[in-house]
């Protein structure tokens, strides 16, 4: 595959992100675009697991904020059609308001 469709690859996913990183890996060839989002992807995956577990303890504590809450499922959504779309034009730019957290973070990533 190349480092284009490996981009892409990382934000569908978790298995797409496991193909992508793993492809990657045996490529033995460090191209920081395809490293990058594999970073953003990672990242974007690990918020939308803590934001569905909150979401989760919300709904058992107050059901009726749990339903206006749910909104934020989108924003996760939106994340990754940004991501997508930097992985097409393969620009390394971060993802809007949590991009920046996840650069420089996954030190396993090679």
């Amino acid at each position: 595959m190349n480092n284009k469709t490996l981009s892409i690859l990382s934000y569908v996913t978790i298995i797409g992100w496991l193909i992508a990183y793993f492809s990657y890996k045996k490529e033995k060839t460090e191209d920081t675009l395809v490293r990058y989002h594999l970073e953003q992807g990672l990242g974007i995956f690990i918020l939308s697991a803590l934001l569905n577990i909150a979401l989760r303890i919300v709904s058992q504590i107050t059901p009726e904020l749990a339903s206006a809450l749910s909104v934020l499922g989108y924003v996760v959504i939106v994340l990754w059609v940004f991501g997508i779309i930097n992985a097409i034009n393969e620009q390394k730019k971060p993802v809007p308001l949590f991009g920046k957290m996840f650069e420089g973070k996954f030190s396993f990533i090679p």
